[in-house]
């Protein structure tokens, strides 16, 4: 099968009782159903979400195979986990009455959240292979969104998506497979680069840190820096310098501040720090600059 489906399709191949649904809370690049199975064997195409199976009532023989592997057979009982990535198809054959949930996460989602813990650009997320996983950690999260869709409380969709994280996360660490891209080096976005200048030129009379400058865009520091030098063809420290000298340059020249108070308005620890920075990037003094 080349079909890829979307949560909304799978009844048209899983027929079954809906028994809750996300669908009408806005959720975000995550989503809940819930439902009433009869036993049955049913191919699946492809989703184009990685979908989480809890299962909440009855026990049943339980077969699985995706794409052309053996297959896995294995009993499914309360507190089971199954995993089933995207774009893949599947082929499920159970024999009993089961009640399950299921969680389905964008793979923009999974992608980002993947990109932002590795600090490297991903091609392909693949969850490992498992039909009965014993896991308190998903149960809980599952079992969370089960309750919100229930009580659609304040928030619910800013907590939905703190759950979703937390299991991207746990997901990624534990049962998944991540390719990476190769000899890409992504940059900051154009947005990102005006915040990371404002907030230079607001704040230069600071001891300012790359810490800080990351914070700002909501990256760690080792993806940070290597995103700001594909941007700004140096280093955040270079930048920084090179910026403090150029305002520097520009009062000192305009005559309105004494020295002293233009190395400190431009970030400098003192007059002598402003002296020894003008004189290796301009090769001039500051006394000898506002004498020209």
């Amino acid at each position: 099968m080349n079909k890829i489906i979307t949560p909304d399709e799978l009844p048209l191949w899983v027929p079954g009782d809906m028994l809750s649904s996300s669908k009408e809370l806005g959720w975000k690049d995550i989503s809940q159903r819930s439902y009433y199975y009869k036993g049955q064997e049913v191919p699946i195409p492809a989703l184009d979400h990685f979908m989480i199976v809890s299962y909440h009532k009855g026990l049943t023989p339980m077969y699985r195979r995706i794409e052309e592997s053996t297959g896995i057979k294995t009993t499914c009982s309360p507190s089971d986990i199954s995993l089933l990535s995207n774009s893949q198809n599947s082929y499920w054959d159970w024999t009993e009455d089961i009640i399950v949930s299921h969680i389905y996460l964008s793979n923009q989602f999974m992608s980002r959240i993947a990109t932002e813990i590795t600090e490297k650009p991903i091609e392909n997320i693949i969850l490992h292979d498992i039909l009965q996983l014993r896991d308190p950690l998903i149960s809980s999260i599952v079992e969370c969104l089960n309750n919100e869709v229930r009580s659609s409380g304040l928030g619910g969709s800013v907590y939905a998506e703190a759950l979703g994280i937390q299991l991207a996360v746990h997901l990624l660490r534990n049962y998944a497979n991540l390719q990476f891209k190769e000899s890409t080096v992504l940059k900051l976005s154009k947005s990102q680069e005006k915040i990371i200048r404002e907030y230079i030129n607001t704040n230069l009379h600071k001891n300012i840190k790359i810490e800080d400058l990351s914070n700002q865009v909501g990256m760690g520091v080792w993806n940070f820096s290597k995103r700001f030098k594909q941007s700004f063809h140096c280093s955040p420290h270079v930048f920084l310098t090179r910026t403090r000298a150029d305002k520097a340059k520009k009062l000192i020249c305009e005559g309105d501040f004494a020295i002293k108070e233009i190395a400190y308005l431009c970030g400098f620890s003192d007059q002598a720090h402003l002296t020894r920075t003008l004189s290796k990037i301009f090769g001039i003094t500051p006394k000898k600059l506002r004498n020209l």
